[in-house]
C-alpha cells in the first residue's frame, strides 16, 4: 500500500499500487466496488502490471471492506461521496506524476460501483483517453467533453444494471460522437468476473472479458 495526498492537499489516502517488471508503462487507475479495497482488486492491479501497465487503486473506503451485500450497502450509504471525488482526483494526479508512468494520458477500470466512477470521471478528466467497466453505468454526465473511448461488459442476469439501462448508456456515448463497445455475456451475473464470488464468477467468460480488456487498453494506451 502507498500514500498520496488527496486533491486539496488536506488528507493523506491510501491504495495499491503495481508496477510492471519493466519498471514503467501506461498509468490505469483502478476503481474498486462496493465491497472495498479487497485482495481482489489489488490482484486486478497485479494482473494489469503484468500487462505492462502501472496500476493504481484508490481505497475510497479509508480501509473498510465489506463481505456480504448487507455490509457492502452499509459501506457505500456511509460514504461521503464528496470525499471520494477528492481521493479520485488526488489519485489521478499521483498516478500522472509518477516516474514510472509514460505518456501524458491514462486509462481507467472499474467494477459496479468502481465502473460508475469510470464512466463519471472520463467527463471531468481529459487525460483519461480508455475506460473499461464491469457491470456499471453512470447515465447523465455530459460525455461530450469526454476524450476517452469505452468499453463495457455486462451480465445477461443482472438484477442490479438493467439491459434498457445499458442500453441507454450505450446510446448517450454514441450521441456524444464516442467509440464504444458494450459485451453482455450469456447466462451471467452481476459481479461474474470477480472469482471470490462463487454465486457469480463465470470463468470462461471472466478470462474473454479481461482479453478484450487488455486488447482495447493496449490499443489506446501504449
Amino acid at each position: 500500500m502507498i500514500e498520496f495526498q488527496d486533491a486539496e492537499g488536506n488528507r493523506k489516502v491510501s491504495g495499491y499500487l503495481a508496477l510492471p517488471k519493466s519498471g514503467e508503462g501506461p498509468g490505469v487507475i483502478v476503481f474498486h466496488a462496493w465491497w472495498g479495497l479487497t485482495s481482489f482488486f489489488k490482484g486486478v492491479c497485479e494482473r494489469l502490471a503484468e500487462a505492462g501497465f502501472v496500476a493504481l487503486a484508490p481505497d475510497l473506503y479509508q480501509g473498510k471492506s465489506a463481505t456480504t451485500i448487507n455490509e457492502a450497502k452499509q459501506l457505500i450509504t456511509a460514504r461521503d461521496f464528496d470525499r471520494s471525488l477528492q481521493d479520485i482526483n488526488g489519485a489521478i494526479e499521483y498516478l500522472r506524476k509518477l516516474p514510472s508512468v509514460r505518456g501524458n494520458i491514462i486509462g481507467a477500470i472499474g467494477f459496479s460501483m468502481g465502473g460508475s466512477y469510470a464512466f463519471g470521471m472520463s467527463s471531468d478528466r481529459p487525460e483519461i483517453a480508455a475506460v473499461v467497466a464491469f457491470y456499471g453505468l453512470e447515465l447523465g454526465p455530459d460525455y461530450s467533453t469526454a476524450k476517452a473511448a469505452y468499453l463495457g461488459h455486462f451480465a445477461e442476469l443482472d438484477e442490479w444494471e438493467s439491459a434498457e439501462d445499458v442500453t441507454k448508456m450505450e446510446a448517450e456515448l454514441y450521441k456524444a460522437g464516442k467509440e464504444v463497445t458494450f459485451y453482455t455475456y450469456p447466462g451471467t451475473k452481476h459481479w461474474f468476473f470477480e472469482e471470490n464470488h462463487a454465486d457469480a464468477y463465470d470463468a470462461e467468460a471472466a478470462q474473454l472479458a479481461w482479453e478484450r480488456s487488455i486488447a482495447f487498453l493496449h490499443r489506446h494506451l501504449m
